[in-house]
């Protein structure tokens, strides 16, 4: 793994500020300290500088994309802020539940009830479904 560049890990950045915010962005970048710095700076550059910004599929389906590939990993962190980073990117709550539901046959039911589960409380959080009154 190389070392990234200056220029890549500030565009890495403001593609991550963009979809997250810079309040995470931030706080996320800021604590990293010396034996975590290389992982922060190598994401930045690699993944939202390199990967992230080229011309092959726009954000909003790098975000459908990503959930996806979340789902069948079961990472629910990084699902739950990929899934913010994806409305900020304009994916719309249809898409995400049939993103979801795509998942089942691939990912089996286990996997994509959880990630169902987590989407409802991300998106209610968000003011992006109303909240269930039975949940109450």
């Amino acid at each position: 793994m190389r070392d990234r560049d200056e220029e890549s890990i500030t565009e890495g950045l403001g593609v991550r500020r963009a979809m997250f915010g810079a309040e995470l962005v931030e706080r996320n970048y800021t604590n990293a300290d010396d034996f975590n710095r290389p992982a922060q700076d190598w994401i930045a550059g690699a993944v939202w500088a390199d990967v992230w910004t080229r011309d092959g599929l726009d954000r909003r389906t790098r975000s459908l994309v990503t959930l996806g590939i979340l789902t069948a990993l079961n990472r629910p962190a990084e699902f739950e802020s990929h899934l913010r980073a994806a409305l900020a990117n304009g994916c719309t709550v249809a898409e995400i539940q049939e993103l979801l539901l795509h998942t089942a046959p691939y990912c089996g039911a286990p996997a994509m009830l959880s990630a169902f589960r987590q989407a409802e409380r991300v998106l209610t959080e968000a003011g992006a479904i109303a909240a269930d009154p039975a949940s109450n």
